[in-house]
């Protein structure tokens, strides 16, 4: 049988990763759903793929080297699994029966993440704790708190040794960050989106690792990646708002190039400056189109990358459906074209994002992207404490 695109994808570096983006308690749920759109004559091919991606029969052989969930995906386990989810949270409320709504809200998320890293732990296991971690997220109601989210990090870091706890790209988040590295936890930095604030985090986990070889901390399933929330940057924040105010023109293949510009060059900048972390890329598109074609720059235009591409379920299957014949070469270290790049840093959202120091920490929480992602995860996680919460007044009346 072929290869399918991500293996293909993975051939261009030996420490490629692909990560899958959901929680792995909606994986057999989703394929399914995969299954029964299937052309006709296609769906034994398919049914191989998503083996291949996944296997619960022998998950140290599957593609998948690990796990990013977040607010929205987690909020997403409720809808596809409603009925375990009830059940879950019916347990929690028998064993505490004066639980309130944020309590058992918490409860529930954290049990989600455990079953998750749990579907993961013979690939933690096999790989000798290279991977196999599955990201579970501090509430990020909390972007600021720094004690809320120890506290909270500290809880999901005790539910699995393959837990990666994932941390906003706040001030408060790097000290954080810094912490929990000194104690050998591995993190994720999450909610990132402009260079300042990648180095910030590459800086704080390189001083946390010092502190913690310092102490003689046992490092051996330590791991760190620092996020890139790729379309999410494009997209959501003032790009083409301030391009278009300035009368500049940009197609959508230079607001992909955008997105790709920073995240080679934080990728440059921690190899030449020996940082121990790894570059992650979320907000994964399949885009642009052009001369007719579809295609995914996120996946091409960084192949051959030592990183991690997070592949929530969408995307994988429009990658199935329209990235079939594509062949990729190793791209990571090929430049953005000059033009391209000149047109971007006349635009300030560009130019701050491009720059080691366009943001201070502390304007960090004010880049309209990470307003707006943070928004959207607040929400997601208050939807899950009103479910937790109907459900506690129907038990308990």
């Amino acid at each position: 049988m072929k290869k399918n695109p991500f293996e293909r994808l993975m051939e261009t570096h030996p420490g490629l990763e692909i990560w899958w983006d959901s929680s792995p308690l909606v994986y057999d749920s989703w394929a399914e759903g995969v299954m029964k759109k299937a052309a006709p004559g296609k769906a034994e091919d398919i049914r191989e793929n998503l083996k291949r991606l996944y296997d619960p029969e022998h998950p140290e052989k599957t593609l998948f080297r690990g796990v990013t969930t977040n607010p929205p995906l987690s909020l997403g386990v409720i809808k596809a699994r409603e009925l375990l989810v009830n059940q879950i949270i019916d347990g929690f409320i028998e064993q505490n029966p004066s639980v309130n709504k944020e309590s058992l809200f918490w409860m529930t998320y954290k049990e989600i993440v455990r079953r998750g890293s749990e579907m993961y732990l013979e690939v933690f296991k096999k790989s000798g704790y290279r991977y196999g971690y599955l990201s579970g997220q501090v509430d990020p109601r909390n972007l600021t708190d720094k004690e809320k989210m120890i506290s909270e990090a500290l809880e999901l870091a005790s539910l699995s040794p393959n837990v990666m706890i994932k941390v906003p790209g706040s001030r408060e988040g790097y000290e954080v960050i810094r912490f929990l590295t000194s104690k050998g936890i591995s993190t994720n930095n999450t909610l990132t989106f402009v260079l300042p604030q990648l180095m910030a985090c590459a800086k704080a986990v390189k001083e946390g690792l010092e502190i913690a070889k310092k102490n003689r901390v046992d490092l051996t399933r330590w791991r760190s990646v620092i996020t890139h929330m790729t379309a999410r940057y494009g997209d959501l924040g003032d790009l083409r708002n301030e391009a278009e105010s300035l009368k500049i023109n940009l197609s959508e293949a230079d607001v992909r190039w955008a997105e790709i510009a920073i995240f080679k060059k934080a990728y440059r900048l921690l190899k030449e400056r020996s940082y121990p972390s790894k570059m992650l890329i979320c907000s994964l598109r399949i885009s642009p189109e052009t001369d007719g074609k579809k295609h995914c720059w996120h996946l091409e235009k960084l192949a051959g990358g030592d990183i991690v591409f997070t592949c929530p379920p969408s995307f994988i299957e429009g990658v199935f459906e329209y990235l079939d014949g594509t062949e990729f070469r190793p791209q990571i270290d090929e430049e953005v074209p000059k033009a391209v790049l000149d047109k971007l840093l006349r635009i300030p959202y560009f130019e701050k994002a491009y720059e080691e120091d366009g943001l201070t920490p502390d304007e960090f929480i004010s880049h309209t992207a990470m307003i707006a992602t943070a928004k959207e995860f607040s929400k997601a996680t208050g939807e899950m404490v009103d479910f937790v919460a109907k459900r506690l007044t129907t038990k308990c009346g």
